[in-house]
Parts: structure tokens; C-alpha cells; sequence
């Protein structure tokens, strides 16, 4: 078993991964869709700030603007290459490396090399993901290569303890980010007005390429974009690696090869539950942004459980000399 500060880092590791490729990927897709859209559709940029729960970090940092290219600038900024915002794809990678760093021994060579170059070459073409005309193509450079990293953690790693708690971090964040994309994008969606209704199947297509989705959903469900199979597909889909379901089956099965899982995986199975008994028929048109408050603190208290179960290293008790 792993020590307690090299299980954190590691599974720190795995979600600031995760963070960065699906930050990359949803701004990439917000990109695309706002230039595919009207300005009559009232589509802006505020819904990343949403999705990333970085609202009020990017309100304490920058000034209100009024014309909508600084606005955007300011937030895609904030979100790629601003090393305040903890969460930025550059801060990201930061992130993951130095945890990587601290816990050099237990990954091979070829991550570390990965990751690191990873890490400088987006910090020192970080100018390149503001503007339009080159923000693309930085964004599927970072994409490229955080998939890269993923077929060398698997090809290269021995799957035992400290594969376990990457995947897992990996699986807690892809869920989370899952979660929050379906509350955003369509909660808004079910809310919206006129203006962006005739852009429904547009946008529900939008959230399934959010999550590198689209192409599995023609796939198994071989009819247009809908709603209610959009949402059924990203949260009850047992065989796609993003779908809630499938992130959380695969924490179940992780856990099973660690000791002292109770805790995490009762909440898990919890979570699971709440999945399967999902109405999502309902939930397209109403109540999502509530059932998904309540997965997302499931996701919370399961984070939580690890944290407490395996990160926290209690002081040793100390031992009173009798006197004579």
C-alpha cells in the first residue's frame, strides 16, 4: 500500500489531468458553437465560468468589460493561461506535474517526460490560446497530448495501487465535470427562451461534443440529437468512459482492490442508485439542475471518504513516561 501523501499526489495527479483536457475541450467546443450561432441566439461566454465554477474567482480578478471581444478574451484567458485561476489548463498542468514531481519514483520515465514537456510548451505558447485565430489550435495541441498521456499511464504503468488511485482521481473528476456540463449547458437549454430554441438540436449536440461525446451517442442511439437520450446517454450509458454511470462502476471496481473501502464505496453505490432511478425523460425539460446538485454532493462526500480513508494521517499518540 502506498503512503498516504504518495496516494494523494497521485490521485491529484489523475484529476488535474483530467481538468486540463476537459477544460480544453469544452472551451474548444464553446468556440465552435458561438461562431456557429447567431448573434440573435444570445449565446456569450459567461455559461464557462459556470461550468468550472469560477465565477466569482474571474469577477475578483478582472473588471467588468463592455464590449464583448475583451469579454471573451478576458474569460478564455482567465481559463487557459491565467496561473491565478487554479483551475486554468496552464495551472492544471502546474498542478499535475509537481505532484508528479514529488512521487517521481512510482511513474515511469516516459510520463514525467510527457508531462513536463506538456506543461512548458503550453506555458510558453500560453499567448497563442487568447486570440481566435490560433486559440484552436493550441486547444487540440493541449488535447492531443493529455490523450497521449493517457495511453502511456496505461501502457507503461503497473496496474496496482498507485494506477488504482490515478484512474480514480481521473474517474472522480470526469464524473464531476459530466455533472456540471449537464447542469450548465442543459439546464440553460430548458430554460432558454425563444431565441435559442430553434438551435435546440445545435446545442444538445454541443453538449454531447463537451465531452468528446458525439460520435459514440450516433452511434448507439442511430437518430437525431435529442434531449432526453442525450441525457440518458451521458448518465446512464454503461460503456462510455465519460457517462456518470461508467465513471462510477469503474471507482467501484478500483476500490474493491484497495483496503479499509467501506465508507467510499456505500457512497458510491449511493451514487449509482441515484443514476439508475434517474427519469430522464423528466429531467430534460425539469428538475435537472436539482438532481444534479444532489449527484454533485455525492461526488463531494466520495471525494471526501478517500480523502479521509487514505490522505489523512492521524498524529501519533503520545506516550507519557511514568514517573517514579
Amino acid at each position: 500500500m502506498l503512503l498516504s501523501r504518495a496516494a494523494e499526489a497521485v490521485y491529484w495527479t489523475g484529476r488535474y489531468l483530467e481538468r486540463a483536457e476537459s477544460t480544453a475541450r469544452i472551451i474548444k467546443v464553446h468556440t465552435e458553437l458561438y461562431l456557429d450561432l447567431p448573434r440573435s441566439a444570445g449565446l456569450g461566454w459567461d455559461p464557462l465560468l459556470a461550468i468550472t465554477g469560477s465565477a466569482e474567482g474571474y469577477e475578483d480578478l478582472y473588471p467588468p468589460k463592455r464590449d464583448q471581444v475583451s469579454h471573451e478574451e478576458d474569460i478564455v484567458c482567465f481559463l487557459t493561461a491565467d496561473s491565478r485561476n487554479h483551475s486554468s489548463i496552464v495551472a492544471s498542468l502546474a498542478a499535475a506535474r509537481e505532484n508528479m514531481r514529488t512521487t517521481r519514483p512510482i511513474f515511469p520515465r516516459e510520463l514525467w517526460e510527457a508531462l513536463n514537456n506538456l506543461f512548458l510548451l503550453t506555458s510558453e505558447n500560453a499567448e497563442e490560446a487568447v486570440p481566435r485565430r490560433t486559440r484552436l489550435r493550441w486547444l487540440d495541441d493541449v488535447l492531443a497530448d493529455c490523450q497521449r498521456l493517457t495511453g502511456v499511464m496505461a501502457g507503461t504503468m503497473s496496474h496496482d495501487d498507485a494506477y488504482s488511485f490515478l484512474r480514480i482521481g481521473r474517474h472522480v473528476e470526469r464524473a464531476d465535470m459530466t455533472t456540471r456540463v449537464l447542469d450548465v449547458r442543459a439546464g440553460a437549454l430548458a430554460e432558454a427562451g425563444d431565441d435559442l430554441r430553434p438551435y435546440t438540436d445545435l446545442t444538445w449536440m454541443s453538449v454531447l461534443k463537451s465531452l468528446a461525446a458525439y460520435q459514440m451517442y450516433r452511434r448507439k442511439v442511430q437518430s437525431r440529437v435529442t434531449g432526453p437520450e442525450a441525457l440518458r446517454f451521458l448518465l446512464q450509458d454503461p460503456q462510455f468512459p465519460r457517462s456518470v454511470e461508467y465513471c462510477l462502476v469503474g471507482i467501484s471496481r478500483l476500490l474493491l482492490e484497495l483496503p479499509r473501502h467501506e465508507a467510499a464505496m456505500a457512497t458510491c453505490a449511493a451514487a449509482e442508485a441515484l443514476v439508475a432511478d434517474a427519469k430522464v425523460k423528466a429531467l430534460a425539460w425539469d428538475g435537472l439542475h436539482e438532481y444534479v446538485d444532489e449527484l454533485q454532493l455525492m461526488l463531494d462526500t466520495l471525494h471526501g471518504n478517500l480523502s479521509e480513508t487514505y490522505f489523512k494521517v492521524e498524529a501519533p499518540a503520545q506516550v507519557m513516561l511514568a514517573t517514579a
